[in-house]
């Protein structure tokens, strides 16, 4: 298929008077034609076609159905029917009123197009783009941060129930691949073993019967790869290149340890990180998440949102990761996209996970971004006790490397290390005999004999930062500016409840990130119509019971 460009057109004027009489108040895609004019044009895909071939569908259209279609979360089959028959996407999509649409597999191949010229992120960028000129989105302005989580459209699989999947995955993978190889060589009792989905309630019960079961399958999984790893005729050399075996070798260096040729199943603190891991052959990518008390498979969506108060709420960042990575990965990532697209904020609201220390530091010396968000508190004990020593009552002289304690009294040693989690910092430690005789020791450490050392920040400006943070986030005027974050929360109810965001609709991290990046251009797309409509923000719903309080 190639792009053979053509200028968009009007509304016909049939199909602009049937709609009108339809809709004399219009609706929400009406409304997006005539306020938002087009934001893609074909120009915008020319990278994805080829310019010799059978004239591929406008791609302009195609991008406007699947934004359409992601915004009333509708599969393609239902997006294609739509096309043919509902008035409002006929105008929205400027054609006649005769038109019979396409196949739904269009929009399939659509997606694919913008996966394979590694453009997921060109509707959003095109978008924001279009909203600047307009004046809708500005830099220098007030966003917000968030997470949430979205689960894999995968059967969630307990460990053996994984091996059995994965030693299924590979020979059904095999069957279609290479059938005659494969049916010469499997034992007869491999059909009914592995003939069918490996389901928990038909698995042995108990610790010694399930634990022999999983070894089973690990020999039945090692005899497999010894002969696709032996074979070496021109015509099946390529088998152990099949993706769902070189998934089955990597389940088994996760979940088995070999001794003596024989593999042996590991114990579960003998298992690599969840992070290393999956837990499903049918999406790889797709990770163990733990945010909190909730525990999830699958993915971790981060959105970036504009909260200025006299312009519409507008996504400008979308990304989807691992749901075992932490959010405080994400905030330098996130300035530096914004940046990209000269689209940084002043004010950057995001909540704890968002933010340390050098984070803090760092968007306000590289970016000019203040990163607004709650730190960590002191939970030492002296903090916590009225009149206790905790370390914002200590002078430290970062030139001089010594710290001084309310008493007086000055450090005996300044040392850098790493702590635990392999984080820089510097230890602090004031001398045994000082610490002995001080009548202040109750307020300061619980020790008998050791003396009281602190555990301080790499640097000047990171120490400083979170003390003077850790002051403020207590006042009323933090407070009050902090709570435009807590907006963000009503766009990820609306995404999920209904556009359907935290249930993923294909399997991969590339295939869902691009379903996230298409559900937050229909978000925003229908918010801005909504917005130059006069629509306020829906106000958070409160139960009778609860206006009772009141």
């Amino acid at each position: 298929m190639s792009l053979k460009s053509q200028p968009i057109g009007p509304v016909p004027e049939e199909t602009a008077r049937v709609a009108r009489a339809a809709f004399p108040k219009g609706n929400a895609f009406m409304r997006m034609r005539d306020e938002l004019g087009v934001l893609w044009e074909d120009e915008d895909f020319s990278d994805l076609f080829p310019t010799r071939g059978q004239p591929a569908l406008a791609p302009w259209r195609l991008a406007l159905v699947t934004v359409m279609q992601f915004a009333e979360n509708l599969p393609d089959r239902r997006a294609a029917e739509a096309v043919r028959a509902r008035i409002d996407w006929k105008y929205a999509l400027g054609l006649e009123l005769s038109d019979p649409g396409f196949d739904f597999s269009v929009l399939c191949e659509f997606r694919a197009r913008l996966l394979a010229g590694g453009a997921e992120q060109l509707l959003l960028e095109r978008m924001l783009e279009r909203f600047g000129e307009k004046g809708w989105v500005k830099a220098r302005g007030r966003q917000r941060t968030d997470s949430t989580h979205v689960l894999a459209a995968v059967r969630v699989l307990n460990r053996l129930e994984c091996v059995g999947e994965t030693m299924r995955a590979a020979l059904n993978a095999l069957a279609v691949a290479a059938p005659e190889w494969l049916e010469e060589r499997v034992p007869e009792e491999w059909f009914t073993r592995y003939g069918r989905p490996v389901d928990e309630h038909d698995l042995p019960k108990g610790i010694s019967a399930r634990k022999e079961y999983a070894e089973d399958i690990g020999r039945d999984g090692m005899r497999l790869l010894s002969w696709i790893d032996a074979e070496d005729a021109p015509g099946f050399a390529w088998l152990g290149k099949v993706p769902a075996v070189g998934l089955l070798r990597k389940t088994w260096e996760n979940q088995y340890r070999l001794e003596g040729g024989e593999p042996l199943w590991r114990e579960a603190k003998e298992l690599p990180p969840a992070g290393a891991r999956f837990d499903s052959p049918y999406d790889p990518d797709a990770r163990f998440g733990n945010k909190r008390s909730k525990t999830w498979t699958g993915y971790k969506l981060h959105l970036t949102e504009t909260c200025d108060e006299d312009l519409p709420r507008v996504v400008t960042r979308v990304e989807t990761t691992p749901a075992h990575l932490s959010d405080v990965a994400q905030t330098e990532k996130v300035h530096e996209d914004l940046a990209r697209r000269g689209l940084l904020p002043a004010e950057h609201l995001a909540d704890a996970g968002f933010v340390d220390a050098e984070l803090l530091v760092r968007s306000a010396s590289q970016h000019g971004v203040e990163l607004i968000g709650p730190v960590r508190p002191n939970v030492g004990w002296q903090a916590r006790t009225e009149g206790g020593y905790d370390i914002s009552r200590f002078t430290i002289d970062w030139e001089a490397k010594k710290a001084t304690c309310p008493e007086g009294k000055q450090s005996r040693t300044w040392t850098s290390t790493t702590t635990n989690w392999g984080t820089p910092a510097v230890v602090v430690r004031f001398g045994r005999k000082a610490c002995r005789e001080c009548e202040s020791r109750p307020l300061c450490t619980r020790s008998k004999e050791e003396p009281r050392h602190l555990t301080l920040r790499p640097n000047k400006e990171e120490h400083e930062v979170i003390q003077a943070a850790r002051v403020e986030q207590k006042t009323p005027e933090w407070k009050s500016k902090y709570d435009e974050r807590a907006g963000i929360e009503g766009t990820f109810s609306r995404a999920a409840s209904v556009l359907g965001v935290r249930r993923a609709r294909y399997r991969g991290q590339e295939k869902v990130q691009l379903e996230h990046v298409l559900t937050a251009v229909a978000l925003s797309v229908l918010r801005t119509v909504e917005w130059l409509a006069g629509t306020p923000p829906a106000k958070r719903r409160v139960s009778a019971f609860a206006r009772l309080a009141a």
